[in-house]
């Protein structure tokens, strides 16, 4: 992040792309996407996650883990667990990772998100609108 900051800076201050590049020791295109971008994008997976081994076994995973929900919290599946009925049961093959991996993101896609409102001083939002009487009726546009 302070690089980040630097690059744009000095670009900022008249730096060429090509001299901030070499300065900074960075490639062109990465001074590019600095200027580009106010604060850095982070990373973005383009495709799926490809797992070959587990992908036919996720529907007994959601199964179990969906019925977990109606259980009380030491009843319910660990990965491992989960790893070892897979095994014994069905003839999984696949590593245990994958396994505890799955279990993990199958979590955070089912736990409800709460994201607090906040803002930092100085900052604040408002919606400006439009409010006409009409005979004793006010109308919002």
């Amino acid at each position: 992040m302070d690089l980040y900051l630097k690059v744009r800076l000095a670009r900022r201050g008249g730096m060429s792309e090509r001299s901030a590049a070499g300065h900074f020791g960075i490639s062109r295109a990465s001074v590019k996407k600095m200027m580009s971008f106010s604060v850095p994008p982070g990373y973005q997976r383009t495709a799926e996650i490809k797992r070959p081994k587990l992908d036919g076994f996720t529907g007994f995973i959601d199964q179990w883990l969906l019925e977990d929900l109606s259980r009380n919290r030491k009843q319910r599946h660990t990965a491992k667990r989960v790893f070892e009925r897979l095994r014994d049961e069905h003839g999984f093959e696949g590593g245990y990772t994958t396994v505890k991996n799955y279990v993990r993101e199958h979590g955070r896609r089912s736990r409800e998100m709460f994201v607090p409102l906040a803002h930092a001083p100085g900052h604040a939002q408002a919606d400006f609108g439009e409010a006409i009487e009409n005979a004793g009726a006010i109308i919002h546009h």
